[in-house]
Order: structure tokens, then sequence, then C-alpha cells
């Protein structure tokens, strides 16, 4: 069997468009594969749950009794330290968890607002 003459460049052709607008489409267009989707959509439920829990960690840290001591330890805590006392607090444990979320004490630091940090 006899294949016309331009049968080999028009194989090339439209394989070497293939991997063009692959390499294009992942690159520049937008395009993720399986594993990235997942991982991107786990870190945004993540930021969100950590939204979503800033007006709690807001509400106990008002309604501590010890709040006036354990802000002042906040304050007089390094910008570096600030976020490991912030667990310390108590206040930035989800309910029903037993160890604090860094994620959250860095989101509730923001929302108390302490001296423009």
């Amino acid at each position: 069997m006899t294949f016309p003459e331009w049968t080999k460049p028009g194989i090339y052709g439209a394989l070497g468009g293939a991997i063009a607008v692959s390499i294009l489409g992942f690159t520049w267009g937008g395009w993720v594969t399986s594993g990235n989707a997942q991982t991107i959509a786990q870190d945004f439920a993540t930021d969100e749950v950590t939204l979503a829990m800033v007006p709690v960690c807001l509400n106990m840290s008002a309604a501590d009794p010890e709040r006036a001591e354990k802000l002042a330890i906040l304050q007089d805590a390094s910008a570096f330290g600030r976020r490991n006392a912030m667990m310390e607090t108590g206040w930035a444990t989800h309910p029903g968890s037993d160890k604090p979320d860094r994620n959250l004490a860095d989101a509730c630091l923001a929302g108390l607002e302490l001296d423009g940090s």
C-alpha cells in the first residue's frame, strides 16, 4: 500500500502542533494536572477555614478573663515569637482540637491589630 506524498509531513505537523499546544496550555493557558489541582483546592480550603475561624479566635480572646495579661505578653514578644505566644494563649486552637493552628495564630494576630504588626 502506498501513501500519498504529504502523509509524512502531515503527521509530523500534527504531532508538532499537539506538542506545541500542550506546552502553551500548561505554561500560559492555565492547564494543571489532577494532582496539582487537588493541591490548589486543599490549600484554598485550608485558607478559607482559617479565615472563617478568625472571628472565633477573636471572640475567645474577648471572653478570656486573662485577656489583659495575655495581650501584654503578646505585645512584649518579639515579632518572631508572637506566633508561638499566640499559640500558647489557647485562642488559636480550633474548637474540638487539642493543638493550636499556626495559620490561625497568624490570622488572629492580624485580627487583634497589636501595634500595627
